[in-house]
């Protein structure tokens, strides 16, 4: 709504009109007055609505609250117009997929691990101390033992994330010719300070866990083993040199993908925050209110994929999502079909759109809705209770283990038909001016409607997304360094991130171990550099073998 024209009443006119409403003696100039003063009061009613609604994704923002979805209407409750409407958005639902509480399993595990997690657990046989196979049972007399499966047992220990081994070497010194004769160190421990192991835990340290640099300094120094912050850059370093050309190898993978799930977040790099200051002071010397130059900074994520593997980029600097996708697809093959690209709708994720199929998040079209539950529970209960069939009709296509093709059929037979009662319903809240369209559930309907095509491309292409809900937990690997570590302090260092993140999320997505990987790829850093894709790490440990 517009700002309503001011209404100027002294108390002595506003007294006269209140006499004059009462005694029923309005005069025309009074009416126009009274229907000033409504108006200014609708508007004002609608402000404050409005302000409310942004307060409560601030609060939401600062403090972590989430508005509740609304819950569906309770049969023969409500007025007949609202249980109509809620119907008819529900209409061609899969009966199957109505799932009542009682029927959901409980999740398993309730915080217990079993002994066959622990992969990387040392394994020590205890024999029995008293009996052996083929002894006579010291409890019948009668038979004989046998070897049963063994038991067992886990223990956990504690170490720091670096420990240290003093070796202290035999001097001889000859009394006559004074020559000194010193021992040499195990040939096991190698002849570098930090060993392949130290550098692998350092960099998952950092570029998992979030710790700065700084921080691990002082917990080293805490358990008695202190490694500068410096030191532990330069053995971070390393590991990023050997792990180049894979992160090289899987941008070249990733660019063969199907499916392409992109997002950015704020990212901060001191030297070009020095940058933008002084393009600012130049831009003001110059009587410019901002630069001309490009001031922001963003991390990237491109999670892809490949046929059954998931390959995670991380890019931080200046390129926005669009930018690092779209060079990305340059190292394409020519004659590939489309890949199917999710976002937002933030123009900073366009690339060449005419070379991709574009999807966009139902997710954040659903967020809209569920924002503005509390004034408009009605309408938002429309949108949100029928994305959720769609997100059933999906789960279902899951548990099936349809693929592509037939989880598009599935959709087309299921989801479309509520597809298309939604599309109805919310172009005739608008042809209908049944909603402000200014307000939030106004522009929550526009957004939907104005990005239609690309929030239903589940019913249209065999494999498109329903959301981007992969790029944004990929994220939180870079939210995480960024909350503890708040910076990289080059360019540089913003790239070496890049590529040991980039490895880390995907060993992570591949279910291989990651610190064993890091070894294995620094100790054989000459094979990585010679052939990149036979030390993926999905199949490095076919490369360890040897032939």
């Amino acid at each position: 709504m517009k700002q309503p024209e001011d209404v100027q009443l002294s108390r002595e006119e506003g007294e006269a009109l209140l006499a004059r409403l009462e005694a029923n003696t309005l005069t025309a100039d009074d009416r126009r007055v009274l229907g000033k003063v409504l108006t200014a009061y609708f508007w004002l009613l609608f402000a404050l609505r409005e302000a409310k609604l942004s307060l409560k994704r601030i609060k939401a923002l600062v403090f972590g609250e989430k508005p509740k979805p609304p819950k569906p209407p309770a049969a023969g409750g409500g007025s007949a117009g609202e249980n109509d409407t809620q119907a008819n958005a529900s209409q061609g639902v899969h009966s199957s997929t109505s799932i009542s509480s009682s029927e959901k399993k409980p999740p398993p595990g309730h915080g217990r691990q079993g002994a066959e997690v622990y992969r990387a657990a040392q394994t020590v046989v205890c024999r029995h101390e008293a009996l052996a196979v083929g002894e006579r049972c010291p409890a019948c007399g009668r038979g004989n033992l046998y070897r049963l499966p063994p038991g067992v047992e886990m223990r956990l220990d504690g170490n720091a994330l670096l420990s240290a081994v003093r070796y202290e070497l035999e001097k001889l010194r000859c009394s006559a010719c004074g020559q000194i004769f010193t021992a040499s160190v195990p040939a096991a421990v190698g002849t570098e300070k930090y060993t392949a192991r130290a550098r692998a835990v350092l960099a998952l340290a950092r570029y998992y866990l979030g710790l700065p640099w700084h921080r691990l300094e002082g917990f080293q120094a805490l358990v008695g083993v202190p490694v500068p912050d410096a030191t532990q850059w330069d053995q971070g370093e390393i590991v990023g040199d050997c792990t180049y050309p894979i992160f090289k190898c899987l941008e070249k993978l990733a660019a063969q993908g199907e499916v392409i799930f992109q997002d950015d977040t704020p990212g901060r790099v001191l030297t070009l925050i020095e940058e933008n200051q002084i393009a600012r002071a130049q831009a003001q010397v110059q009587g410019k209110a901002k630069p001309d130059t490009r001031t922001g900074m963003q991390t990237t994520a491109l999670i892809v994929q490949v046929g059954d593997r998931r390959i995670c980029l991380y890019y931080t600097g200046r390129r926005h999502a669009g930018e690092n996708l779209a060079a990305l697809l340059t190292k394409r093959e020519p004659g590939r079909d489309k890949p199917l690209v999710m976002s937002d709708a933030l123009s900073h994720n366009h690339a060449e759109e005419a070379g991709l199929i574009r999807c966009h998040c139902l997710a954040h079209a659903r967020r809209q809705f569920s924002d503005v539950a509390d004034d408009f529970p009605a309408e938002s209960a429309v949108v949100v209770n029928a994305l959720k069939l769609i997100y059933d009709h999906d789960d279902e296509a899951r548990d099936q283990d349809l693929n592509a093709q037939e989880r598009l059929a599935y959709h087309q037979q299921y989801s479309a038909p509520v597809f298309t009662t939604l599309q109805t319903w919310l172009e005739q809240q608008t042809a209908g001016r049944l909603v402000e369209p200014n307000s939030s559930l106004g522009k929550a309907i526009a957004y939907m409607l104005e990005h239609w095509e690309t929030l239903t491309r589940v019913v249209k292409e065999p494999g498109a997304p329903l959301d981007n809900n992969v790029a944004e937990r990929a994220l939180k690997l870079c939210i995480r360094q960024r909350k503890n570590s708040l910076f990289y302090a080059t360019e540089h260092s913003a790239y070496i991130a890049s590529i040991l993140t980039s490895i880390i999320a995907t060993c992570v997505q591949a279910g291989v171990n990651t610190l064993e990987y890091l070894v294995a790829v620094q100790e054989h850093r000459h094979e990585v550099f010679a052939n990149p894709r036979a030390w993926l790490p999905w199949n490095y440990e076919a490369a360890l073998v040897p032939s």
